[in-house]
């Protein structure tokens, strides 16, 4: 396992109950009517889709409910315990989205929630869309969302936090401009049924423009780029700057 992998779990698994209980159910719920109107409306029912960067498989339990046919990919081993349990009837692979390859082809690929913003680089980046494009069948489409700086600096700061019977937690959102670094520094409280445990950690994401975006998606090898921004014009409400791409 490489170090960059071995640090993707370490804050990933750790982060993956309070996401599955939480984050994740909202996301997917005001993200659906996107996937459908983007991404599902251009493929058949039945089709073989990956859920690429799946986190907890809310996308996935969505997906397999209306029969298509998915395959999750995630590098946490407890972001996929929990998205095996919430999508029963999909396929789940432990693998670095950076550097996978699998015998199957899609007719759709998905990422969803900004997974792809955790690429530590643009070469990062271009690794994961080159993957993203061997894993497509010819003419498969791929949907993604990723935020734009304008998301970052209008939505990052604060904190927030929920707290339940066996969990809680804290997150302190943070865009540093110079760097288009982001941090979510999180505290979190578990109840292992006899205390509670503390963990914190910090889960950093990176700020890629739009031309780096489109950049690494030419050179992964995909010609035919869309982008629309979920709250202008897809109308998710408090999403301005975050940007769906439709790529074939």
């Amino acid at each position: 396992m490489s170090t960059a992998t071995r640090q993707l779990r370490d804050a990933y698994d750790p982060f993956a109950l309070i996401y599955n209980r939480t984050i994740a159910e909202d996301f997917c719920r005001r993200a659906w009517p996107i996937v459908e109107q983007l991404l599902l409306s251009r493929i058949p029912v039945g089709a073989k889709i990956l859920d690429l960067c799946c986190g907890s498989g809310q996308m996935a339990r969505e997906l397999s409910r209306r029969s298509y046919g998915v395959v999750g990919l995630d590098a946490s081993p407890q972001m996929l315990n929990l998205a095996q349990q919430n999508a029963p009837n999909a396929e789940f692979v432990l693998a670095d989205a950076r550097r996978f390859w699998l015998k199957q082809s899609f007719d759709a690929v998905l990422s969803s929630f900004n997974s792809l913003a955790h690429a530590a680089s643009t070469a990062e980046l271009t690794a994961i869309l080159s993957n993203a494009h061997a894993a497509l069948k010819p003419n498969g489409i791929f949907l993604f969302d990723i935020s734009m700086e304008e998301a970052y600096t209008t939505k990052w700061g604060g904190s927030f936090g929920e707290a339940h019977d066996d969990l809680a937690f804290v997150v302190r959102p943070s865009y540093d401009s110079a760097s288009r670094l982001a941090h979510n520094e999180v505290t979190f409280f578990q109840h292992d049924g006899t205390c509670w445990q503390r963990h914190d950690f910090t889960i950093t994401q990176r700020c890629f423009s739009e031309s780096e975006v489109r950049k690494a998606l030419i050179q992964a090898g995909f010609r035919n780029l869309k982008s629309h921004d979920a709250e202008r014009d897809l109308g998710m409400s408090g999403e301005f700057g975050r940007h769906f791409f439709l790529c074939r």
